[in-house]
């Protein structure tokens, strides 16, 4: 098992699951990636270390995406060698991958639904662009997919993961705007208060998140279900999960929504059957 594979084993993942449909080649690769991700989330995310330290080794990642670093990771020669078996991947996409990070690791809140895009885009959008390209695919629209299925996924992590993130360093990834247009202030999320106007907020961004998985829907080509399985089997999952924040009215502050592994397993198996 490379070391990779072990990151991504260890990290129990929703990815994890739905790479079980990928033959193991492509597993193998698209499990490099996922550490590699992995590991630059966990710098933006580690409040014991300094932030110009976890800075530092971003920026190491970011030359080292490229050539041989010195102080690298060990992962990263093993994850040259997978994107060198992919030269359609175009390396750009690792470094805004790396600049998201770099937008969490300076605590940045999002005025307006456009800044979180951006957010949205590089932490996740820039991420399905990558891995559409290790899947596989024929039709252009993919990249559509998953630019969409993306922002989509990342949409729903934010809604599930609000108490969470203001716990772990008072992030805010809410519209500021849209926090203000309802009557819902800092100080409500700090007392966790899930009233009227926490619930417009939340509806609001929820079914933005559910145009985003439609327009997933529709720009995928039928000649590409089968390669891009693993994307329609997280978009399942997902989708899944914020239906049932949905049904619950967001009580976010004491409920952490998943699904049960059976669940999760259910939407594996019914894609590999019926991509």
């Amino acid at each position: 098992m490379t070391h990779g594979e072990q990151i991504t084993k260890a990290s129990r993942s929703n990815l994890a699951l739905a790479f079980l449909s990928l033959p193991e080649p492509k597993r193998r690769d698209i499990s490099n990636f996922y550490a590699f991700c992995r590991i630059v989330d966990d710098l933006a995310d580690q409040p014991g270390i300094p932030v110009a330290e976890r800075q530092t080794q971003l920026d190491i990642w970011r030359a080292a995406v490229l050539e041989k670093t010195p102080g690298e990771n060990p992962l990263a020669a093993d994850f040259r060698a997978t994107l060198d078996r992919y030269p359609s991947i175009d390396r750009s996409l690792l470094g805004d991958i790396i600049s998201g990070m770099e937008m969490d690791l300076r605590g940045m809140r999002y005025e307006t639904l456009a800044d979180l895009q951006l957010y949205c885009y590089r932490v996740a959008g820039a991420v399905g662009l990558v891995s559409i390209e290790m899947f596989g695919y024929q039709n252009p629209s993919a990249r559509d997919h998953a630019r969409a299925l993306g922002e989509a996924l990342q949409l729903t992590n934010i809604l599930r993961d609000v108490a969470d993130d203001y716990r772990n360093g008072c992030r805010i990834y809410l519209p500021l705007a849209w926090l203000r247009e309802y009557g819902y202030s800092e100080d409500d999320l700090r007392a966790e208060r899930h009233n009227a106007a926490f619930l417009r907020v939340m509806q609001t961004l929820a079914a933005f998140a559910g145009r985003n998985y439609a327009a997933s829907d529709a720009a995928i080509a039928p000649e590409d279900r089968r390669s891009l399985r693993p994307g329609l089997i997280m978009g399942d999952i997902y989708r899944r999960v914020l239906q049932k924040m949905e049904r619950n009215k967001f009580r976010v502050f004491s409920t952490h929504y998943r699904l049960t592994h059976m669940e999760k397993l259910w939407h594996v198996l019914r894609r590999m059957c019926f991509p």
